[in-house]
């Protein structure tokens, strides 16, 4: 039975990669999408800076037709900027609109946004009903269990979020306190998805990093879909093999050494192509060592990569990589 978010048909159990600041950028979601991503977020967009018309916020409001479905995220403290920033976000024509009650990094959980809006529910719920009523899109939220190990309310919250129109609700496995710290607990999140009274689809989020844990949480918690984050930074191939697995109950081959160098120059073009030359090839750094992590000596050629500062430079390296014979024909790769 497929699941499905308002008239969006994500199939039968998707693979959602999550919203990250500074990494689920258009061309970080190319790479996914091409490997098996069912359903894709934009960074988190702050509803002041687009309120304000700040070139940042709205450069990030840039989606492409060969990402659908995909979500705009906006966060933001002030019930009216979140209904005004739904309407601009709107405007970009996505898919959905999604509500990040969950990042617990200081300056948005302390100004008031992101996981902060846990500790008070009555405000949560009046901003997201703002939301709701200022999109003619489906929304939905993403939250945590709650602020503290005292305060896990996340069962109230889906409750309520409900009852004023959310679509679906994706949870992460951890407290605001926990932040990435320790291992994410579903227990919470399957008892939410058996509550007879929740209807909507639940994703579940936190440490899936592996098809054999996919698999096992899948069952054992009941959720309607999973959404990666990490585990899919340089390595875009977690949703195929998690599917593979799925499927086959047998472990897909790994990518190739050509892919990976393959998955690492599309990144880089399309990143030149949204960015431009300079700050494509600049942002870019961030990706290599994921590109390449587990690769016995590569230590150097890491190095040149993160200082090259043109395309032209960066493809050079990137050709030499390719025609050495030491990487192309026997490469020891750890297990991501």
């Amino acid at each position: 039975m497929s699941v499905k978010i308002g008239n969006i048909d994500l199939g039968e159990f998707p693979l959602l990669l999550a919203p990250m600041e500074d990494v689920s950028d258009p061309p970080f979601r190319y790479v996914c999408k091409q490997h098996g991503a069912d359903m894709m977020y934009t960074e988190f967009i702050s509803s002041e800076g687009l309120i304000r018309d700040a070139a940042k916020s709205i450069k990030k409001l840039d989606i492409f037709e060969y990402e659908r479905p995909i979500g705009i995220q906006i966060f933001g403290s002030d019930i009216e900027h979140m209904r005004e920033a739904s309407e601009i976000s709107s405007r970009a024509n996505p898919d959905l609109i999604d509500i990040n009650y969950g990042c617990p990094v200081k300056n948005v959980a302390c100004r008031g946004a992101g996981a902060s809006l846990l500790q008070d529910i009555d405000k949560m719920v009046a901003m997201t009903k703002a939301v709701v009523e200022g999109t003619h899109l489906p929304v939905t939220v993403k939250t945590r269990l709650g602020w503290d190990d005292n305060t896990k309310n996340v069962e109230e919250v889906a409750m309520r979020l409900q009852d004023v129109g959310i679509k679906a609700l994706t949870i992460h496995g951890r407290t605001r306190a926990q932040m990435y710290k320790g291992h994410a607990d579903w227990t919470l999140i399957s008892k939410i998805k058996k509550n007879p009274l929740i209807h909507i689809p639940i994703f579940g989020n936190g440490d899936i990093d592996s098809p054999e844990k996919a698999a096992e949480w899948r069952l054992q918690y009941g959720v309607d879909g999973m959404m990666i984050g990490r585990a899919a930074i340089g390595y875009p191939w977690i949703f195929r093999e998690i599917k593979h697995y799925f499927e086959t109950g047998e472990h897909r081959e790994k990518p190739t050494f050509a892919e990976r160098i393959d998955a690492c120059r599309t990144h880089l073009i399309k990143s030149i192509e949204w960015k431009g030359p300079k700050t494509g090839v600049f942002e870019m750094r961030r990706h290599y060592s994921n590109y390449f992590k587990g690769i016995d000596n590569f230590k150097e050629y890491r190095s040149r990569l993160v200082t090259a500062g043109t395309f032209e430079e960066v493809s050079d390296i990137l050709n030499e990589i390719e025609c050495n014979p030491r990487f192309s024909s026997s490469v020891s790769i750890v297990e991501v």
